[in-house]
């Protein structure tokens, strides 16, 4: 069915109405910033989201907030990806935010969702960054130990999965990152651990099996260490449940 009416309809209202739209190279401008893993500045342009939702895609102010959801997770995860983000993590993680907002029912709340989709891929970004300025053979080890959080890692393991002397991986690993590489596989498991105590159903044990932990005990004394609180804390905290 053609629109041509309507189209020239609509853009006589917005003419008459004085609405104006995001200018090109603004909207690419807050793209770049996430792209290069500016946090900052990606805060302060979360605050004007608002700004965006002069578009009107429905006459239903949530269902108006979530299309926008959709085409802005759209956009970002295409930005992502031209600047080195995988294709398959740009993608999915477009497609969670897509589907937690469809499941949103408030405009506050997907308002704050939005808010969490641009800072979710600004920190994946800041954190590809980091890696590019990487050796291969540390980022080679770190994959694997996002990769493999419970089979039992070691640094001669490792060392020998990377083809170097273990006390020769243990140094290039600290010089680059700044962090030895014991205290770097533990914190893969607790970051990782955050993750399924904010969005799963887990028991503590299951999660302590599940990222190498030899006992329950121990996972719980090495996530308190970290992170400050224990695992029942964090999760009475921090659960997501389906909004």
């Amino acid at each position: 069915m053609k629109v041509r009416n309507e189209l020239n309809y609509q853009l006589f209202l917005q003419k008459t109405s004085g609405i104006q739209r995001q200018p090109m190279n603004a909207e690419m401008e807050q793209y770049d910033d996430i792209c290069n893993g500016d946090m900052d500045a990606v805060r302060q342009n979360a605050a004007k989201l608002t700004e965006c939702l002069s578009r009107q895609l429905s006459d239903d102010p949530v269902r108006n907030a979530q299309y926008h959801l959709t085409i802005m997770a759209s956009a970002i995860a295409k930005a992502c990806m031209q600047s080195g983000m995988g294709h398959d993590e740009a993608y999915t993680l477009a497609d969670i935010y897509i589907r937690k907002g469809d499941k949103c029912r408030t405009y506050e709340g997907t308002l704050e969702l939005m808010q969490e989709l641009q800072l979710d891929f600004t920190e994946r970004m800041q954190e590809i960054r980091k890696q590019q300025v990487i050796s291969l053979h540390v980022r080679k080890c770190i994959d694997y130990i996002y990769d493999h959080h419970g089979n039992g890692l070691t640094v001669n393991f490792l060392a020998e999965y990377c083809g170097l002397h273990p006390s020769y991986l243990s140094r290039l690993f600290y010089t680059e990152t700044g962090t030895h590489l014991k205290q770097f596989i533990l914190n893969a498991k607790i970051d990782t651990a955050q993750n399924l105590l904010k969005y799963s159903d887990l028991s503590y044990l299951d999660i302590s099996v599940a990222l190498g932990f030899s006992s329950q005990s121990s996972f719980i004394y090495a996530f308190r260490k970290i992170t400050g609180t224990t695992p029942k804390r964090f999760r009475e905290q921090y659960y997501v449940t389906e909004q």
